[in-house]
Protein backbone atom coordinates (compact mmCIF):
# COMPACT_ATOMS: atom_id res chain seq x y z
CA UNK A 1 0.00 0.00 0.00
CA UNK A 2 1.08 3.73 -0.42
CA UNK A 3 1.92 5.40 2.25
CA UNK A 4 -1.18 7.46 4.06
CA UNK A 5 -1.06 10.92 5.06
CA UNK A 6 -1.71 9.73 8.74
CA UNK A 7 1.47 7.39 8.13
CA UNK A 8 3.71 10.52 8.24
CA UNK A 9 4.31 13.31 10.87
CA UNK A 10 2.94 15.53 9.02
CA UNK A 11 2.85 18.10 11.51
CA UNK A 12 6.47 17.93 12.19
CA UNK A 13 7.02 18.18 8.39
CA UNK A 14 5.11 21.35 8.28
CA UNK A 15 6.77 22.64 11.37
CA UNK A 16 9.82 22.84 8.79
CA UNK A 17 10.62 26.08 6.20
CA UNK A 18 8.40 24.93 3.06
CA UNK A 19 11.14 26.76 0.89
CA UNK A 20 14.28 25.35 2.20
CA UNK A 21 15.86 21.74 1.04
CA UNK A 22 15.37 18.52 3.99
CA UNK A 23 17.17 15.87 4.03
CA UNK A 24 15.53 12.20 5.42
CA UNK A 25 18.21 10.21 6.84
CA UNK A 26 16.50 6.38 6.02
CA UNK A 27 17.83 3.70 8.77
CA UNK A 28 16.24 0.21 7.65
CA UNK A 29 16.92 -2.58 8.98
CA UNK A 30 15.77 -5.68 6.64
CA UNK A 31 14.11 -9.38 7.14
CA UNK A 32 15.83 -12.47 6.52
CA UNK A 33 13.26 -13.53 3.93
CA UNK A 34 10.87 -11.02 2.02
CA UNK A 35 7.29 -11.26 3.08
CA UNK A 36 6.71 -12.38 -0.61
CA UNK A 37 8.90 -15.19 -0.59
CA UNK A 38 10.66 -13.62 -3.23
CA UNK A 39 14.02 -13.44 -1.96
CA UNK A 40 16.02 -11.77 0.90
CA UNK A 41 14.55 -8.67 2.75
CA UNK A 42 17.61 -6.72 0.61
CA UNK A 43 16.15 -8.27 -2.61
CA UNK A 44 13.00 -6.76 -2.04
CA UNK A 45 14.41 -3.25 -0.60
CA UNK A 46 16.27 -3.83 -4.06
CA UNK A 47 12.79 -4.23 -6.42
CA UNK A 48 11.53 -1.49 -4.08
CA UNK A 49 14.48 1.23 -4.93
CA UNK A 50 14.32 0.47 -8.37
CA UNK A 51 11.00 1.07 -8.65
CA UNK A 52 10.76 4.20 -6.90
CA UNK A 53 13.61 5.79 -8.27
CA UNK A 54 11.75 7.38 -11.07
CA UNK A 55 9.49 9.02 -8.42
CA UNK A 56 13.03 10.59 -6.33
CA UNK A 57 13.99 11.84 -9.91
CA UNK A 58 10.25 13.65 -10.86
CA UNK A 59 10.20 15.06 -7.22
CA UNK A 60 13.73 16.61 -7.28
CA UNK A 61 14.92 13.88 -4.95
CA UNK A 62 19.02 13.18 -4.95
CA UNK A 63 20.39 10.16 -3.08
CA UNK A 64 23.43 12.13 -1.11
CA UNK A 65 24.99 8.75 0.24
CA UNK A 66 23.78 5.16 0.97
CA UNK A 67 25.28 1.99 2.30
CA UNK A 68 25.80 -0.45 4.87
CA UNK A 69 26.01 -0.34 8.20
CA UNK A 70 29.47 -1.84 9.84
CA UNK A 71 30.12 -1.32 13.20
CA UNK A 72 28.95 0.82 16.19
CA UNK A 73 31.01 3.37 16.85
CA UNK A 74 29.60 4.89 19.67
CA UNK A 75 26.90 5.08 22.11
CA UNK A 76 24.61 1.83 21.96
CA UNK A 77 21.51 0.33 19.98
CA UNK A 78 18.73 -0.42 22.96
CA UNK A 79 15.99 -0.20 20.26
CA UNK A 80 17.94 -2.83 17.68
CA UNK A 81 20.41 -2.61 15.15
CA UNK A 82 20.31 -1.38 11.54
CA UNK A 83 21.36 -2.81 8.39
CA UNK A 84 21.61 0.15 6.28
CA UNK A 85 21.49 3.42 6.15
CA UNK A 86 21.07 6.32 3.31
CA UNK A 87 20.66 10.28 3.32
CA UNK A 88 18.45 11.60 0.74
CA UNK A 89 17.95 15.20 -0.48
CA UNK A 90 14.92 16.94 -1.19
CA UNK A 91 14.09 20.19 -2.47
CA UNK A 92 11.60 20.89 -0.20
CA UNK A 93 9.53 19.37 2.74
CA UNK A 94 6.21 19.22 0.80
CA UNK A 95 8.11 16.80 -2.37
CA UNK A 96 8.53 14.42 -0.02
CA UNK A 97 5.02 14.36 1.42
CA UNK A 98 3.93 14.56 -2.38
CA UNK A 99 5.96 11.10 -3.65
CA UNK A 100 5.11 8.99 -0.26
CA UNK A 101 1.54 9.91 -0.34
CA UNK A 102 1.45 9.56 -4.52
CA UNK A 103 -0.64 6.76 -5.93
CA UNK A 104 2.34 6.44 -8.22
CA UNK A 105 4.13 4.94 -4.92
CA UNK A 106 2.02 2.02 -3.91
CA UNK A 107 3.43 -0.62 -6.20
CA UNK A 108 7.46 0.06 -5.27
CA UNK A 109 6.21 0.45 -1.48
CA UNK A 110 5.02 -2.92 -1.46
CA UNK A 111 8.45 -4.36 -1.95
CA UNK A 112 9.72 -1.77 1.23
CA UNK A 113 7.01 -3.16 3.46
CA UNK A 114 8.12 -6.96 2.35
CA UNK A 115 11.69 -6.35 2.92
CA UNK A 116 12.18 -4.27 5.95
CA UNK A 117 11.39 -5.50 9.59
CA UNK A 118 12.00 -1.38 10.49
CA UNK A 119 12.05 1.43 8.27
CA UNK A 120 13.01 4.82 10.55
CA UNK A 121 13.11 8.05 7.98
CA UNK A 122 14.46 11.13 10.38
CA UNK A 123 13.73 14.26 8.84
CA UNK A 124 16.81 16.95 8.95
CA UNK A 125 17.11 20.48 8.12
CA UNK A 126 20.62 21.99 7.13
CA UNK A 127 22.86 24.24 9.62
CA UNK A 128 26.19 23.25 7.16
CA UNK A 129 26.79 21.49 4.24
CA UNK A 130 29.87 21.80 2.08
CA UNK A 131 28.17 19.93 -0.92
CA UNK A 132 25.04 22.26 -0.31
CA UNK A 133 27.01 25.29 0.43
CA UNK A 134 25.32 26.12 2.91
CA UNK A 135 26.84 27.57 5.67
CA UNK A 136 23.97 28.86 8.53
CA UNK A 137 26.42 28.48 11.83
CA UNK A 138 29.80 29.06 12.47
CA UNK A 139 32.45 25.51 12.05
Amino acid sequence: MSVHREQLHIEGLEELDVDEPVVMLNLMQFRDKSLDGEGSGWDAYQRYSRGVIGLLKANKGTILWAGPVTTLALGDLADGSWDYVSLVLYPRPAAFIDMMTSQEYHAPNVHRENGTERHTIIAMSTDYSKFLGVHNRET
